[in-house]
């Protein structure tokens, strides 16, 4: 953030900063890898030091968090999620990808509110 990364990122869609868990081992208590970016309409050049991941498509449970410091409101939001049972969340967790939206709800690193997409098994 200091260093301007997401200002650097070519192509932006938006003004939105996506947090990107993905690359899961196994489930939330497995490696994973965390990704901080955006959303771009062309991802052929990526700048050296970037890299290019892309969400899959399928379904995602939306929770939103509370309002209020990001560092308190986003780690109460996964806590929420981690104790959710599998009817409440809507779905049996995939662990392909989950991730964070920062929107101008999150502009106010205070008093924000994220969005949280947390994948989900495709039904059969």
């Amino acid at each position: 953030m200091k260093e301007g990364l997401l200002q650097k990122i070519p192509n932006r869609a938006d003004a939105n900063l996506i947090a990107l868990y993905t690359d899961y081992a196994s489930d939330k208590v497995g490696d994973y890898s965390f990704v901080l970016g955006a959303k771009v309409t062309d991802g052929r050049h990526v700048p050296l030091g970037m890299v290019l991941k892309r969400i899959p498509a399928g379904r995602y449970a939306v929770l939103t968090s509370d309002k209020g410091p990001v560092n308190v409101v986003v780690p109460s939001a996964w806590k929420r999620i981690w104790s959710m049972s599998r009817e409440e969340l809507g779905g049996e967790r995939a662990y392909k990808a989950d991730y964070e939206v920062y929107d101008q709800r999150a502009t106010d690193p205070q008093n924000a509110q994220v969005e949280i997409r947390v994948g989900l098994m495709m039904i059969r």
